[in-house]
């Protein structure tokens, strides 16, 4: 029996990191430019973070299949800091070392890995569905993709694109193989 295909899309670019960010021009076009990929991935499920930048990413392929785009907190962006960090990056490569770390306000990589691993946890569950599209953001996923595949760090995050997106199949949660679809 063939398992579920968990298609992670991360959001096309965006004017801002702010939750209510909508894309660009750039990133509108990118958004509809997606559709025929994903329709050829054949989605029948949709799941959004809650940011307008990911909603927006999905909405073209929602409307053109007739899917409805599900929302989860829990595809929210992971929060680094409620402070302003000059040296944010810096900072940001630290919690990939120390998955506990944490920052005035933020959460750490544990945290944010647990809140995305129970969406992955939840999909893998719904009957009848065999191809979701999870639609959230480069650091949440990051984490999500080095939970299963230790290579995939800091390194492997500054790399991602906007858009980008990436399979993970596997017979169940433990292992599970990651592939990205999109090339830029």
């Amino acid at each position: 029996m063939k398992t579920k295909s968990l298609y992670f899309i991360r959001h096309c670019k965006a004017e801002g990191q702010e939750s209510n960010a909508p894309l660009t021009k750039d990133g509108e076009q990118s958004a509809k430019d997606l559709v025929p990929l994903l329709e050829k991935l054949q989605i029948d499920y949709i799941i959004s973070s809650p940011f307008k930048r990911a909603v927006q990413t999905i909405e073209p392929f929602a409307h053109q299949a007739g899917l409805k785009i599900h929302i989860d907190e829990a595809l929210s962006e992971r929060i680094l800091s409620k402070e302003p960090m000059d040296d944010w990056l810096v900072q940001l490569k630290k919690t990939f070392e120390d998955i506990d770390l944490t920052f005035p306000g933020g959460e750490s990589s544990r945290e944010a890995l647990g809140r995305i691993l129970n969406v992955v946890n939840e999909v893998s569950g719904i009957k009848g569905v065999k191809n979701v599209g999870i639609v959230s953001h480069g650091n949440i996923m990051s984490l999500l993709f080095n939970h299963f595949d230790s290579t995939f760090g800091f390194d492997e995050w500054s790399r991602m694109k906007n858009p980008d997106i990436f399979l993970l199949e596997g017979k169940n949660i433990s292992r599970v193989e990651i592939e990205k679809i999109l090339s830029n």
